[in-house]
């Protein structure tokens, strides 16, 4: 059979229905077979980045392997920061690249390019990829793609780029004697063997019974159905405070007195203060990245001690190099770790964890977003954590959302509260501007029913092209559009370092310009309407929610308005801005404060930037 219908016919073997792509040269026998397979489609959109994001987005909703496929030369160059956000989450995505027919490489030649659009992709994602190979012989594609399917979900999980020339694609091959790939049988990958594991939760269990101030922090290594399940039923024999990352926002708990929220430079405060003013973290799945622990990593949860179970032991032995040393670690899966924790005996609950738990609730009832005051009221917008209150109240159950970066992202994992089977969906490594539209697009083929996607204004340009393909599938997407004239999380910076000095984050001057999205979105085909009041928002929603279509919601939101509280760098996360009075904050502490803190007025007074602020863009712009 022709190589290009063997590859077509591994990928659907794998359970891969939609294959995403953009045609090409270099590529065009590898959609033809995938197209004209039985079971199979080749979803094509306007742009590869698009296509590696559409397959990260299908993989996710189905917690399987995407796949992504792309021309040579620009083609495959424009895979790169889809496959950055795979490799980041831990995505496995297979990317299939078309490349110059054997003879037309540049080989020995020392040439830059020999062939047309000859560009040696392999070389450039090694370090964003788990494997990585251009196909030179055609008796070696069944090795070939095997050995890529299971490095990507062998331990850590991630992507793969095969490199196929089309001369390659091209031949006949006999499927039944191509070469398969054998897996090791003892495979180094460093994880605890069940004796040591047993060691480790007896050690984890003995931390445990001695704190007084527990946390449980989750990440997307508790995200897998078994995962979810085992930290249920982990949580009713050791019921505490429980954080997420936003990963694992959606992670379902019986009790819902446990979850305070999320935490970190843009979480809650009601989640920093329980974080900070811990004396045990248990963190499961997570790799604790600063957006979670601020800068420096020192002063993360600095009066706790710090047990961490992560499939990547560099993610564990990292803290020690950067000055926070773990009490415990364990190189494993969430899974195992958990199953070895519910094994051993449970000891007399802790007396003081019922007061940390009151304790713990307080901090997240007085502290979140629906408690605090909102923006002045305005006739043009909405205020955001309002939007998000409403949003909790219409979105359907079992819902899955993909959220863009910015201001869209860190709002929605600040407010929205996930119901059971809700599902939430955000590159949160890499964070693409652009990533939400193209993933939501794979994340709606891969279920077969309609998705929310959450975007900013400025991201939404950035992937504009892809509301052709939502049009084309006829895909019943509900775009809820963030409107709030540019880029509003970068001026939140600029306003915090250079005095409100903006260049290419809003309207105006030095700025950028936006087209009218409803106009636009209506000459793609969809529905499309401004909204401007919180009546009109729930109007809105209500009717997206029960007649499903591509619709766009362009939601005006004030372009002052930012992310309520945000870290400032060098500020411990739980004195975020804007900072609360010295008094409250120090109510707040039982960890001892740092002395930034408690001189944080005066330090800010000498740290006050020269020269006059600019005038913010104001509602009427948008």
């Amino acid at each position: 059979m022709k190589l290009s219908d063997y590859v077509a016919a591994f990928l659907r073997d794998q359970g891969i229905t939609k294959v995403f792509g953009v045609t090409g040269g270099a590529s065009i026998h590898l959609l033809h077979s995938v197209n004209g397979l039985d079971g199979m489609d080749a979803v094509c959109t306007h742009h590869e980045q698009a296509a590696s994001m559409a397959a990260n987005g299908y993989a996710r909703a189905l917690g399987s392997i995407g796949c992504a496929v792309a021309t040579s030369g620009p083609g495959a160059t424009n895979l790169l920061t889809g496959i950055c956000s795979a490799w980041f989450d831990s995505i496995p995505v297979l990317h299939l690249t078309g490349q110059v027919a054997t003879y037309r490489m540049r080989g020995e030649l020392g040439v830059r390019q020999y062939g047309f659009q000859e560009t040696d992709v392999v070389s450039m994602v090694k370090g964003v990829t788990k494997y990585a190979s251009t196909v030179m012989d055609p008796s070696q594609i069944r090795h070939e793609l095997e050995k890529a399917v299971y490095l990507m979900q062998s331990g850590r999980p991630g992507p793969a780029l095969l490199d196929l020339p089309d001369d390659i694609q091209r031949m006949s091959v006999d499927p039944v004697s191509l070469e398969q790939f054998v897996p090791p049988k003892e495979v180094e990958n460093g994880l605890l063997s069940e004796e040591r594991m047993g060691v480790f939760a007896r050690q984890c269990g003995h931390l445990l019974e001695s704190a007084q101030r527990p946390v449980l922090v989750l990440g997307a290594g508790a995200t897998s159905p078994q995962a979810r399940l085992l930290v249920r039923e982990f949580l009713v024999r050791w019921p505490m405070p429980v954080l997420t990352t936003w990963r694992a926002k959606d992670v379902e708990v019986d009790d819902a007195r446990l979850i305070v929220g999320t935490f970190g430079t843009h979480g809650t405060r009601g989640g920093n203060f329980t974080v900070q003013n811990a004396d045990l973290i248990l963190a499961l799945g997570t790799r604790l990245s600063t957006k979670e622990t601020g800068t420096p990593v020192s002063d993360f949860a600095r009066g706790a001690s710090m047990v961490v179970v992560d499939v990547d032991g560099s993610e564990i032995e990292k803290f020690a190099r950067l000055g926070r040393p773990v009490a415990l670690g364990a190189q494993s899966t969430v899974e195992a770790a958990l199953g070895a924790m519910l094994k051993i005996p449970r000891q007399t609950h802790t007396t003081g964890w019922g007061s940390w738990l009151k304790r713990t609730n307080e901090w997240r009832d007085a502290y979140s977003t629906s408690s605090q005051e909102p923006s002045p009221r305005s006739s043009v917008t909405i205020d955001p954590y309002r939007f998000i209150e409403i949003l909790n109240d219409s979105v359907p159950v079992k819902e899955h959302l993909f959220l863009d970066t910015g201001c869209a992202v860190a709002w929605v994992m600040q407010s929205f509260r996930p119901l059971e089977g809700q599902r939430v969906h955000h590159d949160c490594n890499n964070t693409a501007m652009g990533w939400a539209l193209p993933s939501a697009i794979g994340g709606a083929l891969a279920l077969g029913n309609p998705v929310t996607c959450i975007v900013g204004d400025g991201s939404l340009m950035m992937n504009l092209q892809e509301l052709a393909t939502v049009r084309h599938h006829g895909i019943a997407l509900t775009l809820i559009l963030i409107n709030n004239g540019g880029y509003a999380m970068v001026r939140q910076t600029e306003d915090q370092w250079l005095g409100g000095h903006y260049v290419g984050t809003g309207i105006g001057q030095a700025g950028l310009f936006f087209p009218e999205f409803t106009e636009l979105a209506r000459s793609f085909g969809f529905d499309a309407i401004q909204i401007r009041t919180e009546a009109e928002l729930r109007a809105a929603l209500a009717v997206s929610y029960t007649d499903r279509k591509a619709r766009l919601l362009d939601v005006r939101i004030s372009p002052n308005a930012g992310v309520v509280p945000q870290c400032k760098f060098g500020f411990p996360i739980e004195d975020a801005d804007p900072p609360l009075p010295l008094e409250e904050f120090l109510r707040n502490m039982i960890v001892p404060p740092l002395d930034i803190s408690l001189h944080r007025e005066r330090d800010a007074y000498l740290a006050q930037p020269h020269g006059i602020r600019k005038e913010s863009v104001t509602d009427d712009h948008i």
